[in-house]
């Protein structure tokens, strides 16, 4: 057996990080939603992620890989690697944009569309059972403060400002 020799930090630094760290409350809370609702959308074989990435192509014009990828915080490698299982099942499809071949845009099928209106009603359900089992105004406040924080960390993010908050070199 290793004998530890390492000394961890202070008790009250852990618990203040466990009690104030919006990341580690923020991947608790998508990884308990990801289940949920990866559960209500097993029966129609859709993750939410992909329920989600469907919906997301619900336009009028097909976004191209560039467009949807900021909308869905991914990056495009891990986007197109989404897409994949999606394209095989006839969901979706991937084509060159007309107007620069070197994009390409990305189209939801007759199938995707009906898929995700088979799987709506359960989609709904969940999200009815969930929004009540919180206070009143609780879904519609996290919801918006959930929206501000891609812009608010992009912007701490390009402040010049290392993580520890002094500035860079």
């Amino acid at each position: 057996m290793m004998e530890s020799t390492v000394k961890p930090l202070d008790r009250d630094i852990v618990a203040h990080v466990a009690q104030t760290c919006l990341c580690l409350h923020a991947q608790r809370a998508a990884r308990a939603l990801a289940r949920l609702f990866d559960k209500a959308l097993k029966p129609y074989g859709l993750s939410n992620g992909q329920f989600s990435l469907l919906m997301a192509l619900n336009r009028p014009e097909p976004p191209t890989i560039g467009e949807l990828a900021p909308f869905l915080a991914m990056d495009r490698t891990s986007l197109t690697a989404a897409l994949k299982p999606l394209q095989r099942r006839g969901l979706v499809g991937v084509e060159a944009d007309r107007a620069d071949r070197r994009s390409r845009r990305v189209r939801i099928t007759a199938e995707g569309v009906a898929l995700l209106e088979a799987a709506l009603p359960s989609w709904r359900d969940t999200h009815a059972r969930l929004d009540a089992a919180l206070d009143a105004d609780a879904p519609n406040r996290l919801r918006a403060d959930m929206r501000r924080v891609p812009p608010i960390a992009a912007m701490l993010s390009a402040s010049g400002m290392e993580p520890d908050g002094q500035p860079q070199d």
